[in-house]
């Protein structure tokens, strides 16, 4: 894939491409802590008559560190992406690949910019009710001021090797520790590519204004709240909810949903929501099931393409068994094969 750089939104972004300009667009959106680049195992799957267009996000890979309105949401990113479409004047409806946080961008791209889908392939995707700080399938917030979520919950000492660019193996918050443990289930399926892949985590600006963000004291377990800036706090379920607008959107293209049986980010367990490390007794003062449960992501999901699938959408669930939070790489022909299904 061919790195080339363009002006959108005010912004420059750098963007992969490959293929022929002629070729069936698709369009891949990274997750958080990685950038396009995530996407070359898949790449290498799919056949060069494809255009294949994937964007840094802002914060990430080889794009501007402009600052994240996290009060918006996803939709900074998802502004974003339909402005790169827009400069390389892809006027047809294209098919959007998403990992984790990207899909949320992409479901946010559909409801804001129907006319752009063709159809959406989610693999990982962050819930419809954000990452967080809800307690059953309808999204209820555990408390008002979803308290748990945001900025706050960012590891320090991850955040400050990101920062520093640290590329040991040592301790379980370094940035390829977490590559090795959290992205996929078995780090003998990074290869030969675990170098690259670790480029783009180490890609991601830190700060208030993009990873992992701001937040504010709460009088709620476990202190701290949402802010409004930076990427953690975009997911914040107080900022990001979109099952009704996802449910409601006139124009419903076909969505196909694979995941990892052991990915341990996106989990009704995950090692990543403050709720369920407060039951570990990891997180020190959990309040208990009652008041604080941690969030079912997987039957949130599920819950809402069942309600999309109701009004006239059509979905499909692919599960991998002994895979992590990265098909894509853990089973690149067959993520591929899935992918093309809706090419």
């Amino acid at each position: 894939m061919e790195a080339k750089h363009i002006s959108a939104r005010g912004i420059t972004q750098q963007i992969l491409v490959s293929g022929p300009a002629d070729g069936t667009p698709v369009l891949l959106i990274h997750g958080n802590c990685s950038s396009a680049a995530f996407w070359e195992p898949l790449a290498r799957h799919l056949p060069p008559t494809l255009r294949l267009i994937a964007p840094d996000l802002r914060g990430y890979g080889g794009s501007e560190a402009a600052p994240v309105d996290a009060t918006r949401g996803l939709s900074d990113f998802a502004d974003d992406v339909a402005a790169v479409l827009d400069t390389l004047a892809v006027r047809e409806p294209v098919v959007v690949a998403a990992h984790s946080m990207g899909c949320g961008v992409a479901m946010r791209l559909l409801v804001d910019h129907p006319a752009r889908v063709k159809a959406l392939f989610l693999e990982a995707p962050v819930s419809p009710y954000g990452f967080g700080g809800t307690r059953d399938l309808d999204g209820t917030p555990t408390t008002p001021d979803f308290a748990g979520t945001g900025g706050g919950t960012g590891n320090p000492d991850f955040v400050r090797r990101l920062a520093e660019g640290d590329r040991s193996p040592d301790g379980p918050t370094s940035p390829l520790g977490v590559l090795r443990t959290a992205y996929v289930a078995d780090p003998a399926s990074l290869g030969d590519d675990e170098q690259l892949l670790l480029d783009t985590v180490l890609s991601t600006r830190t700060g208030d204004d993009n990873y992992p963000g701001d937040s504010t004291p709460s009088e709620n377990w476990p202190g701290m709240a949402p802010g409004g800036r930076g990427v953690l706090n975009t997911m914040a379920p107080n900022h990001f909810r979109i099952a009704e607008d996802l449910v409601a959107v006139p124009a419903k293209p076909p969505v196909t949903w694979v995941r990892g049986d052991r990915d341990v980010i996106v989990s009704d367990t995950s090692l990543f929501d403050l709720a369920y490390l407060g039951q570990l007794g990891v997180v020190p003062g959990w309040p208990g099931a009652e008041a604080c449960p941690p969030q079912p992501m997987i039957g949130q999901t599920r819950a809402v393409l069942e309600r999309y699938a109701a009004a006239g959408g059509a979905y499909r669930e692919v599960v991998y068994p002994n895979c992590g939070h990265s098909p894509h790489i853990e089973f690149p022909a067959e993520v591929a094969t899935e992918l093309l299904r809706l090419v």
